[in-house]
């Protein structure tokens, strides 16, 4: 089963969602006068932004949970529960779409397969066998004073018809709880991240993303994303040594709609 065959109801993959979700290139983002219904890239104006301010907001549609959300994620920094794969630091950064200013303490939760494509609680799906506990690469936290979510995880590796992604959810309001996830608050946004091919096909070389019996489809293959860049969740990629298996930290920043 892929994402694409269980969208959202109503709309295939690349269809625009129920909220329109804001991507900063840079720490700073001026403000964006947007159509409700533009498809394309609108024209930005930054009447009150800093002159310091140099990045662009960009607008870019929500695109489809798929059908391996599990409720009930914990709330954690490390969601990687000792899977093998090249270490992955997310550094993602939350604002109000209308201002850019950061929100704190928004839940910032991700999801995605190990480096044999398989996801906690479906293990089996993308025919490679392992032990599945139900949590593995799934998590979040809550962003700090500057609006950042930090989260270590592994490079997803990939599955049948998909190309490597990361699944997200912005939430906000949600109350703690003691057995370590979450409850309530308000869902903001649903989307995914992407990579660079590039990098990927360097990671695909290394164990055990080597040993993935898939065929990988690729980043211009995908059919959810649509070559937009940052503006459709492609994520800045910074190696944290000289090689490969050293690993990355992958930054965006995501704006939402808070009300």
């Amino acid at each position: 089963m892929t994402d694409a065959s269980k969208g959202a109801t109503g709309a295939g993959p690349n269809a625009i969602g129920r909220r329109t979700v804001l991507i900063a290139t840079g720490t700073t983002a001026a403000v964006l006068a947007v159509g409700a219904a533009a498809p394309e890239t609108p024209t930005t104006t930054a009447p009150t932004t800093p002159a310091a301010a140099a990045a662009v907001c960009t607008l870019t549609k929500e695109m489809t949970e798929g059908p391996y959300y599990l409720d009930d994620a914990l709330v954690r920094a490390d969601v990687t529960e000792g899977k093998a794969g090249v270490p992955l630091k997310l550094a993602l950064t939350v604002v109000d779409d209308s201002t850019c200013a950061v929100i704190p303490n928004a839940l910032v939760e991700i999801w995605h397969c190990d480096a044999l494509g398989e996801y906690s609680g479906y293990v089996g799906n993308n025919g490679h066998s392992e032990s599945d506990d139900g949590t593995f690469l799934r998590g979040g936290v809550l962003t700090d004073s500057s609006g950042l979510a930090s989260i270590t995880t592994i490079y997803p590796g990939w599955y049948r018809g998909r190309c490597i992604h990361i699944h997200v959810k912005v939430h906000t309001g949600v109350t703690l709880t003691s057995d370590g996830s979450f409850t309530g608050g308000q869902e903001l946004h649903t989307g995914q991240l992407f990579i660079d091919e590039t990098i990927t096909a360097a990671v695909a070389q290394i164990s055990p993303y080597s040993t993935n019996t898939v065929t990988r489809t690729t980043l211009a293959q995908d059919s959810i994303y649509d070559d937009g860049g940052a503006a459709s969740g492609l994520m800045t990629l910074t190696a944290l040594g000289s090689s490969t298996s050293s690993g990355y930290t992958a930054t965006l920043t995501l704006g939402v709609q808070e009300s």
